[in-house]
């Protein structure tokens, strides 16, 4: 029986990657989903997937995680197509307008801090949020709340008794604890929303593991490390492309020293592809495993405990499912003052 395998986020970068590399190591045994906002790029990254592996079978399902109306359907249409899902890779993810701190930057370069700079982004980057038309931080809707939304509405496709299932999270160095607040779960008043939903994801692997996995749902956290993707180029959208040239053997160098420096794709979907190919009843819900590359140029993956408790999962776990029934009643009256607005008036044909 195929394994069926949902990739949020799969058209481009570390998605696409950990794609071909899935194709490449079990092309039969698999039935991939790519749930993507844009369906050219889609279709371009399917038929770039199937240039390669001609019999593999790709499906692709239009959804914008960050939309709860976009989630809702797509999940929907995900129950309709599969009894089952094996596999649901989180990795969709989006920092928008971020703001660089040049001088911090250079400080860095000539530091002693200068490989932890460049493997968490600590100390240079803050982000500009934006609202959602459901009236959340875009940050937060995208990277945290649409997949929670998502887990939920595919719990049946999910949770199968004498059957395991596994959600695998996208998450970062650049998960601060620091940058999270309890009482501010969408980071309304920080300048680090991208940092804090980072860290909200792996609070919420843990507490989705204390809740699911007697019903044969396991969740598991990774790391890419520092990879060179459409979102690392849009940190510094100003820069000139000579300057990233010039940067580029820095960032190969700096690599004989730190393995977190995986810089391609490829590299950066290791864990996402190793835990793939773990039992998930022996894996640890308080780790984060990160994908490593060696200065030859070796890839692997290595487990690192996370800075988080269980009571401090559980409160945010019980704030989502919260803030999870109020957007589903605003969406709800929104729906209904739609069809009202729309039906025709008492006794017309």
């Amino acid at each position: 029986m195929n394994k069926v395998i949902l990739v949020t986020g799969a058209n481009s970068g570390i998605g696409l990657a950990l794609c071909e590399r899935l194709l490449s190591q079990d092309m039969e045994g698999l039935q991939l989903c790519l749930a993507c906002r844009n369906m050219h790029r889609a279709q371009a990254a399917r038929s770039a997937l199937l240039s390669s592996h001609p019999t593999a079978q790709v499906d692709l399902l239009q959804m914008d995680i960050s939309s709860v109306s976009s989630v809702i359907c797509a999940a929907h249409q995900v129950k309709l197509r599969y009894s089952r899902l094996d596999y649901l890779y989180l990795n969709a993810g989006i920092m928008p307008n971020p703001q660089f701190d040049v001088k911090a930057f250079f400080r860095g370069l000539f530091s002693s801090n200068v490989i932890t700079m460049f493997a968490t982004a600590e100390g240079i980057l803050t982000q500009k949020d934006s609202i959602t038309s459901d009236g959340l931080q875009e940050i937060f809707a995208t990277n945290l709340f649409g997949h929670f939304l998502l887990i939920r509405e595919l719990e049946p496709v999910l949770c199968h008794a004498g059957h395991t299932s596994q959600l695998i999270w996208t998450s970062s160095s650049n998960a601060h604890r620091s940058a999270f607040n309890l009482e501010d779960i969408q980071h309304r008043r920080g300048n680090q929303p991208y940092s804090s939903s980072k860290y909200a994801s792996d609070l919420l692997s843990l507490a989705l593991n204390t809740h699911y996995n007697k019903e044969g749902l396991y969740s598991s956290v990774t790391c890419p490390g520092f990879v060179m993707t459409s979102l690392t180029y849009g940190i510094l959208p100003s820069f000139p492309a000579f300057l990233w040239i010039l940067l580029m053997p820095l960032f190969w160098i700096i690599r004989i020293f730190t393995n977190t420096f995986t810089l391609t794709p490829h590299n950066g979907a290791e864990a996402l592809f190793w835990l793939f190919k773990q039992k998930p009843e022996s894996l640890n819900p308080q780790v984060k495993y990160h994908s490593l590359t060696s200065g030859l140029g070796n890839n692997y993956t290595q487990p690192c405990k996370m800075d988080i408790d269980f009571e401090m999962s559980e409160v945010f776990y019980e704030k989502l499912l919260q803030l999870e029934s109020e957007v589903r009643k605003k969406l709800k009256a929104k729906q209904q003052k739609s069809s009202t607005s729309f039906s025709p008036p008492a006794g017309s044909s």
